[in-house]
């Protein structure tokens, strides 16, 4: 291939790459420049893309409706979703790096069968399960308590699908020199395979965390005080056309924990994904 050619080919390929980057970003930014704009922007058309007077009212306005609507502090519902989305983010990643050394490296009966399941069950989402799932926390007593937000999310099959893969990888000659040493199961797991299972890890920590962070309770809790900030901000930009404002600076809140959290782990995400074949 000649230089002239491959010079051509990757210009093709950064044009195209930054047209797609473009279009992916295009509505986070849309999100913010409507989050800053006064209401007398918010409505005219056709619609700008900027805003002329950038102000923070849709945020001053957000907190005083979320205070007031119900009598409970704004800060309330942010410490509910804070403490679920740590809770399910920890025992996620804790689950699903135990279970999935146990699918990689461990032999037993129905192995396969239950590597088989996992596979499949990428294949629903959580709404074919809602109704047996809403049964089962019924029948548990656990309807308006943080345990009906939390345990659900615990066992997560992509995340359990991730760290089997990954820990795949793992040589065998590594897990019987452990227990050549005396280390038992639980020690060779910890001590041994998920030192070297960082970027997986990190990459369940953010699969873990969005899900959390963006779930809405209201199907399982109904005492004001146990809501997460999703739901009552769905409540509150239910109202119609007249929240706009508020609903984008919500939007914005909601957007800022997630990304932040992606920006810091993406070359994570990357490699556990190119190992996971997930990629390609």
């Amino acid at each position: 291939m000649k230089h002239s050619d491959r010079k051509a080919g990757n210009i093709a390929v950064f044009i195209f790459l930054a047209v797609f980057g473009i279009f992916m970003i295009f509505p986070i930014y849309l999100a913010f420049v409507m989050a800053f704009k006064p209401e007398q922007e918010l409505f005219v058309f056709p619609p700008k893309l900027y805003t002329l007077n950038p102000t923070l009212d849709n945020f001053r306005n957000m907190l005083r409706d979320l205070s007031n609507s119900q009598l409970v502090p704004f800060s309330r519902y942010f410490f509910n979703s804070f403490f679920v989305t740590i809770s399910v983010t920890v025992f996620q990643c804790m689950f699903s790096a135990m279970a999935g050394f146990v699918l990689a490296k461990c032999n037993f009966k129905g192995k396969k069968i239950l590597n088989a399941v996992i596979v499949v069950s990428l294949l629903y989402q959580s709404n074919v399960i809602y109704i047996m799932q809403y049964s089962l926390i019924a029948e548990m007593n656990m309807i308006n308590t943080y345990r009906a937000l939390i345990f659900p999310l615990i066992a997560s099959p992509m995340s359990l699908f991730l760290m089997r893969q990954s820990i795949s990888q793992v040589p065998d000659e590594i897990i019987e020199a452990g227990k050549i040493d005396g280390a038992n199961l639980f020690r060779i797991c910890w001590n041994i395979v998920m030192p070297n299972q960082k970027p997986a890890l990190a990459t369940v920590m953010i699969f873990a965390f969005q899900s959390a962070w963006n779930m809405q309770s209201g199907s399982f809790i109904y005492d004001e005080n146990l809501k997460t900030l999703p739901t009552v901000i769905q409540q509150l930009t239910a109202s119609g056309i007249s929240k706009t404002g508020i609903s984008a600076s919500a939007s914005v809140i909601m957007l800022l924990p997630p990304v932040i959290i992606f920006i810091f782990a993406r070359k994570s995400v990357i490699k556990t994904m190119a190992h996971s074949g997930i990629s390609g």
